[in-house]
């Protein structure tokens, strides 16, 4: 699929966020050899919670926060540490959890705050894909190509009829644009021509 993608014309990319599916992170980097791979903050801190009791899921939360809020990979070991030697007698799954996806999990802590804000969570992506998979399966199917790709044209639309959300959207990428082109300078402007 990356193979394809590529072949269509997506040149670079810089940073892909993954949920932990096996094997992505090596298929995208066998595709573009400079992505940075990224584990998803919000499923990291999801895997989190099947290993913890329900009464202690917001002190956990609460506990972690420093450590993915760290400005740097050595303040986030530092809570990470503290964090361990809170709960890691009760629950030590989720420390080990954290330990084997902490390679995934540290270039989050190498971007400023405006390319954090973007890139913590695939759940923008996996909503909308929820919902293409709804308005699929309550269609059934379809005569031809051009029928399903109205059906997926108009969930799409329906998610921001008004297309405020869209104007939204852009004021929070500005600052993320403006992060993105220091951090990726050369990259970026070779993919916008």
């Amino acid at each position: 699929m990356f193979t394809e993608l590529k072949n269509r014309g997506v040149e670079d990319v810089f940073i892909a966020v993954c949920d932990g599916l096996k094997g992505l992170p090596e298929a995208i980097n066998t595709t573009w050899e400079q992505t940075v791979v990224q584990q998803c903050i919000v499923h990291l801190i999801r895997n989190s919670f099947r290993y913890a009791g329900r009464q202690h899921r917001d002190a956990i939360v609460k506990s972690l926060k420093p450590v993915y809020t760290a400005p740097s990979e050595a303040a986030a070991k530092d809570r990470f540490a503290e964090f361990a030697a809170e709960w890691g007698d009760r629950y030590p799954a989720i420390v080990q959890l954290w330990r084997n996806s902490w390679a995934e999990f540290v270039p989050f802590l190498e971007y400023d705050v405006e390319i954090r804000r973007v890139i913590c969570t695939t759940n923008a992506i996996e909503s909308i894909n929820a919902r293409y998979r709804r308005a699929v399966r309550a269609r059934g199917h379809f005569p031809n190509e051009s029928a399903a790709l109205k059906c997926l044209y108009l969930v799409t639309r329906s998610l921001d009829p008004t297309g405020g959300g869209r104007a939204r959207w852009v004021m929070r990428w500005k600052p993320a644009l403006n992060a993105f082109a220091i951090t990726f300078a050369g990259r970026l402007e070779r993919t916008t021509h």
